[in-house]
C-alpha cells in the first residue's frame, strides 16, 4: 500500500477505529490494521470525507483582481472542499467551446484542488448545447440579471432543458425571475430595499416558470442557492431530478441581525427574512434541501466600501463552509449524517464523480479533524484574494490535514502541495 491512514474514520454513516489504504489515487482497502510505505495514525481525529462545492465564481478570466483559481483553490483546500465547480459568469463568459478550453488550461496550471467547469447558456447558444456538452460539467441558467451574467428568455428555456437533456449533463439555474425584478426595481440604501428589489415573488415565479418547463426532461436540475420560504414551498411537490442547493449566508444571516456593513452582506438573491432563514434551516434538517453551497463570489475591498446601491452583490465563503458547519455539528444543531449528504455525499452524485465518501474504489479525498480545537474565523487567516469575510469572529473547525487523490494538500495545517495538482474532473468521469 503506498499510503495508510488511521484514525475514526466516517464510513456508511458512523464512525470506524480503522485504517484506509490508498493506492493510485484511490481507496483501495478499508481495514482494522493495515500497514504502509508512508503510514500516518492520527489517533481519535476524525477522518472525514472532504467537501464538494459546486457552486464558485473563482473570477478568472477577467477579473482576478478579486481572485483566480491559485487563491480559490487554495482557499478551497485549507477549508476542506478538494473538489469545486466554477460558474461562467466571467469576461469572456464561459459560452463558447474555446471560452471552457481556455478556462480549463487556466485552471490546471494553477488549481490546488480538482475541480469542473459549467458552461453558460444564452439566447444565442442553445443550437452548440450538444458540442460544449463535450467538454463543460453542466450547464448554467441564469433566468434573472445578476453580477457580470446574462439571462436566458423565458420563451427559449424549455428549448434549452431539452438541448441538455440529449447530453445527459446537469442544469442550474439561477432562479429569479427577470420581468418580475425589473418590476420592482427602485433606488437602494440598505438591505431591506435590496430585499424588497429582489421579492421572494420574483424567486417564486421563477421556479414555477422552471417547473412548468421541465415536465418531459429526465436529466439532472439544480435549483442554485434557494433563499425564500416562498420558493421552499413552490418545491414542496418537485420532481426527483431536481434538487436544491442553500448557502451558509443565507442559512445564518437575515435581514434583522445584520445591524453594520451591510454592503458586505449585499448578495443576489438576497439575505431575507427570519422566516425565510428558519424555512431554510429547517429544509436542512429534516433533509429536504440537497445541498450546502458556497456560492463563492468575492469582490474587493474597495468595492464593497461603495456606497450601498454601487456595491457589487457577491459574499465569499469556500474557506469557511465546511468549517462552519462542523462546528454546527459540534453544538448538536446538525448531525453528521446531514453534514456529509449535503456536503460530500449528494454532490458527489449529482456530478456523477467518485469522490465523496470513504468507500473501497472512490478517490481518497479526505479530511482530518480535530473536533476539539475550535478556531475563531479571522479574515487575515483565511487565503482569499479579496481579503474579507461575512463570517467575522464566528466559530469554525478547520481541517489539520487534506489529501486530494491521496496526496497530501494541507499538512498540520500548512499547504504542503504545488498549484497544478488538481485536475479536470471532466477527464476522469465525462
Amino acid at each position: 500500500m503506498e499510503v495508510t491512514l488511521e484514525g475514526k474514520a466516517y464510513i456508511n454513516g458512523s464512525f470506524e477505529n480503522c485504517c484506509i489504504g490508498i493506492k493510485n489515487g484511490k481507496i483501495h482497502q478499508l481495514k482494522k490494521v493495515l500497514t504502509g510505505e508512508h503510514h500516518i495514525n492520527f489517533g481519535n481525529n476524525l477522518v472525514l470525507p472532504a467537501g464538494i462545492d459546486i457552486h464558485v465564481h473563482f473570477r478568472e478570466p477577467g477579473y482576478t483582481n478579486k481572485e483566480d483559481f491559485k487563491t480559490g483553490s487554495l482557499s478551497a483546500a485549507y477549508g476542506g472542499i478538494t473538489c469545486v465547480f466554477d460558474m461562467p459568469n466571467t469576461l469572456p463568459p464561459t459560452t463558447t467551446q474555446k471560452a471552457i478550453e481556455e478556462k480549463i488550461h487556466m485552471a490546471e496550471k494553477k488549481s490546488h484542488t480538482d475541480f469542473g467547469i459549467f458552461a453558460g447558456i444564452n439566447d444565442d447558444n442553445i443550437t452548440n448545447i450538444k458540442t460544449l456538452g463535450k467538454k463543460c460539467s453542466g450547464f448554467k441558467i441564469f433566468l434573472g440579471e445578476t453580477t457580470k451574467s446574462f439571462c436566458l428568455k423565458d420563451i427559449n428555456l424549455n428549448r434549452a432543458l431539452k438541448e441538455v437533456d440529449n447530453t445527459k449533463k446537469i442544469s442550474l439555474i439561477h432562479a429569479e425571475d427577470e420581468k418580475c425584478l425589473r418590476k420592482h426595481k427602485r433606488p437602494e440604501q440598505n438591505l431591506k430595499d435590496h430585499c424588497k428589489n429582489r421579492p421572494s415573488e420574483c424567486e417564486e415565479t421563477s421556479i414555477k416558470l422552471l417547473l412548468d418547463n421541465c415536465k418531459n426532461i429526465s436529466s439532472k436540475i439544480h435549483i442554485c442557492h434557494l433563499s425564500s420560504c416562498a420558493g421552499l414551498e413552490t418545491l414542496k411537490a418537485h420532481p426527483k431530478n431536481i434538487s436544491i442547493g442553500v448557502t451558509p449566508h443565507h442559512l445564518f444571516f437575515d435581514v434583522e441581525n445584520i445591524n453594520s456593513k451591510q454592503n458586505f452582506f449585499k448578495v443576489n438573491p438576497p439575505i431575507r427574512t427570519p422566516v425565510d432563514r428558519e424555512s431554510l434551516s429547517s429544509g436542512i434538517s429534516n433533509g429536504f434541501i440537497d445541498i450546502l453551497e458556497s456560492d463563492h463570489a468575492p469582490h474587493t475591498l474597495d468595492e464593497k466600501e461603495q456606497e450601498f446601491e454601487k456595491a457589487p452583490s457577491g459574499i465569499p465563503g469556500i474557506e469557511t463552509t465546511y468549517p462552519l458547519f462542523l462546528n454546527e455539528v459540534k453544538n448538536q444543531r446538525l448531525s453528521f449524517n446531514r453534514l456529509i449528504s449535503l456536503m460530500c455525499e449528494k454532490p458527489a452524485e449529482l456530478l456523477k464523480i467518485n469522490k465523496g465518501k470513504i468507500e473501497v474504489g472512490r478517490d481518497a479525498d479526505l479530511i482530518v479533524i480535530d473536533f476539539k480545537r475550535i478556531t475563531k474565523i479571522q479574515s487575515e487567516n483565511l487565503h482569499y484574494k479579496c481579503g474579507w469575510t461575512p463570517y467575522e469572529g464566528k466559530n469554525g473547525l478547520f481541517p489539520s490535514y487534506v489529501f486530494l487523490r491521496g496526496e497530501e494538500v494541507i499538512q498540520d495545517f500548512e499547504l504542503v502541495a504545488s498549484q497544478g495538482i488538481g485536475r479536470n474532473v471532466n477527464d476522469f468521469f465525462p
